[in-house]
């Protein structure tokens, strides 16, 4: 996004400095360049912006004393020779305050401040998966990372997990296409794994914490590929 800016100094060198680094910034936008705190305050009633550069020792009224007359002032950054102000700038909730002469790097800085404020919030990745199954006349939730395996039993399938086993009257293959995952492997036709949950393997066996879970012919190269995938310790 671009963050529309005003330059606000008066000081012809000061302005023309700044100028020049808000076009270095691809994401900030220069809106307008006023020469005092007055002609601000004009341009601002007829064009709202996001961010000012504002200077503070200026004619008639300096830069602090216009921000706090503002209603809904910009965010600001200011850009003084006067250090005294420094305190009074970060009660206005100034994302910066500048020192003149103003370094190119030290500007960017305060850009990329004024950046991360004007960013959109990141949407919140949850990691949290989960089914729901029907048990008796509940419905209950399971999270797949509590699965240690699924046992298909005719029409009934049994979900083993870390907190208990829960059976739902349902078929392997329709709990496999809720239950998904690099971590779960289909072993045998009626025996889905969570692979993180695997104790030891010997021969056709799968302990499973307690449990052994077979592995069928058929698919005995293929789980063993899946498992053992960059896993395996080399000699």
């Amino acid at each position: 996004m671009k963050i529309s800016c005003i330059i606000t100094d008066d000081e012809p060198v000061a302005r023309k400095g700044l100028a020049g680094y808000v076009e270095k910034i691809d994401f900030l936008s220069l809106a307008g360049i006023c020469e005092d705190a007055l002609s601000l305050n004009n341009l601002l009633r007829r064009q709202p912006v996001d961010l000012l550069f504002l200077d503070i020792e200026m004619p008639y009224i300096n830069g602090v004393e216009l921000l706090e007359s503002l209603s809904q002032p910009p965010k600001v950054i200011f850009t003084t020779a006067y250090e005294q102000y420094a305190l009074k700038g970060f009660e206005l909730d100034a994302i910066d305050y500048l020192m003149k002469p103003i370094s190119f790097e030290r500007f960017l800085k305060a850009a990329n401040r004024a950046r991360e404020i004007f960013a959109p919030p990141t949407p919140s990745i949850t990691t949290e998966r989960d089914i729901y199954i029907k048990t008796g006349e509940k419905l209950v939730r399971i999270m797949l990372e509590d699965i240690i395996y699924i046992e298909a039993m005719e029409n009934y399938v049994y979900i083993h997990t870390t907190t208990g086993r829960y059976l739902t009257h349902a078929t392997l293959k329709a709990v496999a296409e809720n239950v998904t995952g690099p971590e779960f492997v289909q072993t045998h036709k009626s025996y889905i794994i969570n692979t993180r949950k695997i104790t030891s393997i010997e021969g056709n066996m799968i302990d499973m914490g307690g449990a052994a879970v077979p592995v069928s012919r058929g698919l005995k190269d293929s789980v063993m590929n899946t498992i053992l995938k960059d896993k395996l310790l080399k000699k």
